[in-house]
């Protein structure tokens, strides 16, 4: 038989039957209450790994389910990774049963899908339970409600909660947006949207003016004052103008200027001297004046220092400069241990005319890093923390106590020599 009809009296009608018609009648499935209402709210309150069911009554697939009490639902322990769990109302046909279930998602995977058949089984869903890892209790934020409620001849959801699959005219409220929505076939859209220029079809981009006049009065926004425009005047419609101009500051490039000397005698003036008191060469890499000077003439000659700053001093070594003087010792084998070498100086690169300098070749000294592993650090200078340079004016230092030493040696093997002659004599 291609045509049925139900239900009549006497009439036996089958539960698929009278599912079909109360989806019809009832649009979709859903929880017979206002949107955001109480009936078969999922809720956790942090007392373990359980969630609460509030009491409701919904349609599922055209069949009723109605629980007067809250329910406990328990929720699986914690995974190695996060676990979205869903709590759904379950149509079972075969078991004849509507029943709260758990709809366990895999560690670290997604939200679970639900069996939603036309004739079998067909999950509800009420929520999605956030598993977090290590977690033993859910508390109210692990839990995201996805129920979806009925209507007769309108409905009302959420943006989260619209219904799935709808007909083309679906008519609801969104509670979300409070905004009157349908299903247009392809997209929910607004019933009573606010109309806007940017959403009027076929208006035109711009509006050129018909000719037309305002008068002054009317105008806004215009400036107090109007400054001239580009013009020019003739230099006899100038009145008060002055009868000399001096020149304002300018300045003349050196080849605009004309008639000058092609020599230019240096006037008056002194140089001062690099090495009197107070003068210092910032650079330190030794003075000037001596550099043409010939060591000749009377008076006291010093061997001159460089102070790191560069400030130049006579090196002193009077009593009257000094105090706490005590006795150094100083192991004559450490010097002993020194290693007199030739080299050759690296090649420098000056740094305002990157002009390259050859070192200097065969310069003959010591290596100061050589000189502070034999013992003798107090010879070596510093830079920025680091080994720079030697004091070669306290090697003749050092080497006193190797000469004393064998100075004692000649005197003891002069003392045995004169008792062995004795002896032979």
């Amino acid at each position: 038989m291609s045509i049925s009809s139900y239900p009549f009296d006497e009439q036996s009608v089958s539960e698929g039957q009278y599912s079909y018609l109360f989806r019809e009648l009832a649009s979709h499935s859903g929880i017979a209450d206002s949107v955001g209402g109480a009936g078969f709210n999922v809720y956790g309150d942090g007392s373990g790994m359980r969630v609460k069911v509030n009491a409701g009554y919904a349609i599922v697939r055209g069949h009723a389910v109605q629980s007067t009490a809250t329910e406990t639902v328990t929720i699986a322990a914690a995974s190695a990774a996060t676990r979205y769990d869903r709590v759904v109302l379950r149509l079972d046909p075969t078991a004849n049963t509507i029943t709260i279930a758990v709809v366990q998602g895999t560690s670290g995977g997604g939200v679970p899908a639900l069996t939603q058949t036309d004739t079998g089984v067909y999950e509800f869903p009420l929520a999605t339970i956030t598993v977090p890892i290590g977690t033993a209790t859910i508390s109210p934020s692990n839990v995201q409600g996805e129920r979806e409620f009925l209507g007769n001849s309108v409905g009302g959801w959420t943006t989260a909660t619209r219904p799935r699959g709808p007909r083309t005219g679906r008519l609801g409220l969104n509670t979300s947006t409070n905004q009157w929505e349908f299903w247009d076939g392809t997209q929910w859209r607004d019933l009573a949207p606010t109309i806007n220029w940017s959403t009027i079809q076929g208006a035109p981009s711009t509006f050129p003016p018909a000719s037309h006049t305002h008068p002054w009065g009317d105008v806004t926004g215009k400036p107090s004052t109007f400054p001239p425009g580009l013009h020019v005047h003739s230099w006899g419609d100038i009145g008060g103008k002055p009868s000399t101009y001096p020149p304002s500051s300018h300045s003349h490039s050196w080849s605009s200027i004309t008639g000058k000397p092609s020599t230019f005698s240096p006037s008056s003036h002194s140089h001062s001297n690099y090495l009197t008191s107070g003068s210092t060469i910032s650079w330190a890499n030794g003075s000037k004046k001596p550099h043409s000077n010939a060591a000749s003439g009377s008076g006291t000659w010093y061997s001159v220092w460089v102070e790191g700053n560069g400030t130049f001093a006579r090196n002193t070594s009077s009593i009257r400069f000094k105090k706490n003087v005590r006795d150094y010792e100083i192991n004559p084998d450490d010097l002993l241990k020194l290693r007199p070498v030739i080299y050759d100086r690296k090649d420098t690169v000056d740094e305002e005319t990157g002009e390259t300098k050859i070192g200097r070749k065969d310069e003959v000294g010591l290596i100061a890093e050589e000189v502070k592993a034999a013992g003798l650090d107090w010879m070596v200078n510093y830079l920025d923390g680091e080994v720079d340079g030697l004091r070669y004016d306290l090697l003749g230092v050092a080497l006193v106590p190797v000469v004393q030493r064998q100075a004692a040696q000649i005197s003891d093997l002069e003392a045995r020599l004169a008792r062995l002659e004795a002896q032979l004599s």
